[in-house]
């Protein structure tokens, strides 16, 4: 899928919110963290990554253009935050105490682990697995893994080995 566009004034708008947030940061941490760079090239169901080396942001420009308020205010200070807590406690759990305290306290957003936007028009084809309890939809990834012989995987509930094919109650 191609890439689409993004206006210049929502592309503004990102910009806008991502300078407040490290602003606030700055201040209430009394640190000068450089701006790190915006890249819109996420792609599947992810709203948004942070690339803690790098100092990067990458973000889905789909979904941006399908949530665009709500993932200025929500996705764009998500992201920044896993990167000022790499900064400034190292490596931690990505979604732990020092990553809550960083949106909540620091930045003022809720903390959200995931986002809760319409995924559909960004959702990959998927193949049906069973095992003794459900169905479940492998990505085409986990799927050639299977068909290649390189991965197995087993239902976190049952423990069962997963097999290519449609829900058959046991």
């Amino acid at each position: 899928m191609k890439t689409p566009r993004l206006p210049i004034a929502l592309q503004q708008a990102v910009m806008r919110s991502l300078r407040h947030s490290l602003e606030l940061a700055n201040q209430k941490l009394a640190r000068s963290y450089p701006e790190p760079k915006l890249i819109y090239q996420q792609r599947g169901t992810a709203a948004g990554t942070a690339w803690l080396e790098k100092w990067e942001i990458r973000l889905n420009p789909v979904l941006l253009l399908e949530n665009q308020q709500a993932f200025i205010d929500e996705v764009v200070p998500h992201e920044l935050a896993h990167l000022l807590v790499w900064k400034h406690f190292g490596r931690v759990a990505p979604h732990g105490k020092e990553w809550k305290w960083m949106m909540e306290s620091v930045l003022g957003v809720p903390a959200q682990r995931t986002h809760r936007f319409e995924v559909e028009s960004v959702r990959s084809r998927t193949f049906n697995y069973r095992c003794q309890c459900q169905q479940h939809h492998l990505t085409v990834r986990r799927h050639n893994r299977v068909v290649r012989g390189e991965s197995e995987y087993r239902c976190v509930s049952c423990g069962s080995l997963l097999k290519p094919g449609d829900y058959l109650p046991s």
